[in-house]
């Protein structure tokens, strides 16, 4: 009966092992990636204090696909469609990977094969679901994730079997023998944190379990053995560095990620202004090639009148020219503008797309409204004699923006905020312990191991047992001694690296600060030119209808409103995204997973004005 109940226990280890080999491919990926979101949940809160939607699997029907499709865009292969269209080649393994398990659609736009306008805060959700750049940047969070885990697999109990069948032949003597075995084996084996690794092998020879007369243990066989590390290598800070710096590589990789959607959104936000300013150049280009075509009409028929010479008909003439081809390259540079913008947000060049023009509008009240454009030209003050001293007007600091703080707070907020700072720092702090690891190495190895082994009966009190103690002096170690060398310079280097990293951070600030005060003096001046200039043109239109003003005067008019107008709008998102880089640069512009931002209130802060 005890026999009998061994065979079964055999049988049942044997399906178990058996088992435990046949998962599929697609079941190894989907527990990966249940441990690699557990991986990153946990980093996550560890480096940023909250656990955000994190996944690499895109959307089977993102707007990219969306559009090829619905206005019937060309493209090469199923592959520019996604990953999902592609076929399965032959020996493809055992995964529905291509062909289901596909994640909601991107609902951020509705299905058209009309253009489609977009607000910025489209655009930055389509960015983050559409860009292959920003793909590629939530790759490496999640291959952190899976090289953690990798790290962590090496501290972990490790169970594994196998069936051995075993069939052989002795023709080398007169009387020919064969001989046939199968075994059952199954292993354990686990490395400690402090250096101890534990092994054990336990099996039985089917056989022999089988034979008639057999105990019930005959057949069985198993080993143990147990390895210390008495001087090198020895202690957790040594031997778990691998996985030491694996969880600190996770950490480093939400940062980076982290780091790289305020840097992208701030691009996204820079392209798609940029579009919207080259619109407003185009429609500036428009007016003004419509005010020369009138303003040449007049000058012709002043000129057949006799009240006009050649010369400044051709004046005329040759500036309507000029504003025809800037009016053409305006629209030009648009389309190349636009072209690029989509290709950044990983959409076809050859969509069809338009942006929200109302954008750019309420961006020029709001920032009129935060720092008081609103101020009139004054050309009724006395005018002082020639002769007076000339105190020229310090740059102001009244009517500051929300951005617009005092430098060393900026700094501060900074460097308690900027991610790639903390890593920066961490890399100093793995230097160091990269430094200890290689004296380590320098030191004398001692290992102390044990073994035990039985065969064929289950009994203790007979097995074999024996203790090695084995000591590998310090007398070469010329590859050691370079090593530990080198994670000195590699320390040194890290320290560097800080360094620099702090010092451009500051730079950065001090630059963004004073492009803010330049934007908001550039606002300032700009708004009034654009006042003085279409009043300028105004009157000399007046004049010109009087035949009291030379044709040069209106056309140099124009050509001022042109370029005012041009820069006002280049003044207006220049501010905007000097306050967008800032916060960027300040670490405290917050993205999440769609793409979208909230932005820094800086309420109850010091500004420069008020630190003087």
């Amino acid at each position: 009966m005890r026999k009998h109940s061994f065979y079964c226990h055999s049988l049942l280890w044997m399906g178990i092992l058996f088992l435990a080999g046949c998962s599929t491919a697609g079941r190894y990926r989907e527990t990966i990636d249940k441990t690699a979101a557990q991986i990153i949940e946990q980093k996550q809160m560890e480096a940023l204090g909250r656990i955000e939607p994190f996944t690499i699997e895109k959307p089977e029907e993102i707007l990219r696909k969306k559009l090829i499709l619905g206005q019937d865009l060309l493209y090469s292969s199923p592959a520019s469609l996604g990953v999902k269209e592609i076929e399965p080649i032959p020996h493809w393994p055992n995964d529905d990977y291509l062909s289901s398990g596909k994640t909601d659609a991107d609902a951020t736009i509705s299905y058209s094969s009309e253009p489609i306008k977009l607000t910025l805060i489209d655009a930055l959700q389509i960015a983050a679901k559409n860009s292959r750049q920003y793909q590629s940047q939530k790759e490496n969070v999640f291959r952190a994730a899976l090289n953690l885990d990798l790290a962590r697999d090496r501290f972990r109990n490790t169970f594994n079997g196998s069936v051995e069948n075993t069939l052989g032949a002795d023709l080398s003597r007169a009387d020919t023998s064969s001989s046939f075995s199968n075994s059952v084996v199954g292993n354990f084996s686990r490395r400690l944190l402090n250096g101890v690794s534990l092994s054990a092998r336990i099996g039985f020879d089917i056989l022999k379990l089988l034979a008639p007369n057999s105990s019930t243990t005959k057949g069985f066989f198993g080993d143990a053995s147990i390895s210390i590390p008495l001087l090198r290598g020895a202690g957790r800070h040594i031997v778990a560095e691998p996985l030491t710096q694996s969880e600190r590589d996770a950490v480093y990789a939400i940062y980076t990620f982290e780091r790289y959607k305020r840097t992208f959104a701030v691009s996204i936000a820079q392209s798609y202004l940029s579009v919207l300013q080259q619109i407003d150049q185009i429609n500036n280009a428009d007016q003004n090639y419509r005010r020369l075509v009138l303003t040449t009409r007049q000058i012709r028929r002043q000129g057949d009148a006799g009240l006009k010479s050649p010369v400044e008909v051709d004046q005329g003439i040759q500036d309507e020219y000029s504003a025809r081809l800037s009016w053409i390259g305006a629209q030009f540079s648009y389309q190349q503008v636009l072209d690029n913008f989509k290709v950044t947000l990983g959409l076809p060049p050859d969509a069809h797309i338009e942006l929200d023009e109302n954008e750019l509008q309420s961006l020029a009240e709001s920032v009129k409204k935060t720092i008081n454009l609103d101020q009139e030209i004054r050309i009724d003050e006395e005018i002082p004699p020639a002769d007076a001293p000339i105190d020229l007007p310090q740059i102001s600091r009244e009517n500051v923006g929300p951005m617009e703080l005092d430098e060393n707070y900026a700094i501060r907020l900074a460097f308690e905020n900027r991610l790639d700072l903390r890593t920066a720092q961490g890399n100093v702090y793995d230097a160091q312990r990269a430094v200890v690891i290689a004296a380590d190495n320098l030191r004398a190895e001692l290992t102390l191991v044990g073994r035990a082994n039985n065969n064929d009966d289950l009994n203790f009190h007979k097995a074999s047992y024996n203790a090695l103690l084995t000591l590998d002096l310090p007398i070469e170690r010329t590859a050691e001694i370079v090593s530990y060398r080198n994670s000195l310079i590699s320390l040194e280097r890290a320290v560097r690296d800080l360094q620099d990293l702090e010092d451009g951070i500051k730079l950065d600030i001090r630059s963004q600060l004073r492009d803010m005060l330049e934007s908001r003096e550039n606002l300032q001046i700009a708004a009034q030119s654009v006042t003085l200039a279409d009043r300028r043109v105004k009157s000399m239109n007046l004049y010109l209808e009087w035949g009291q003003r030379q044709i040069r005067d209106l056309l140099e008019a124009q050509r001022a409103l042109l370029q005012s107008q041009n820069s006002l709008t280049r003044a207006i998102v220049n501010y905007r995204m000097a306050e967008l880089r800032l916060q960027s640069d300040l670490g405290v512009l917050q993205v999440d997973e769609n793409g979208l931002w909230t932005e820094f209130s800086p309420g109850g802060v010091t500004h420069d004005n008020e630190s003087e």
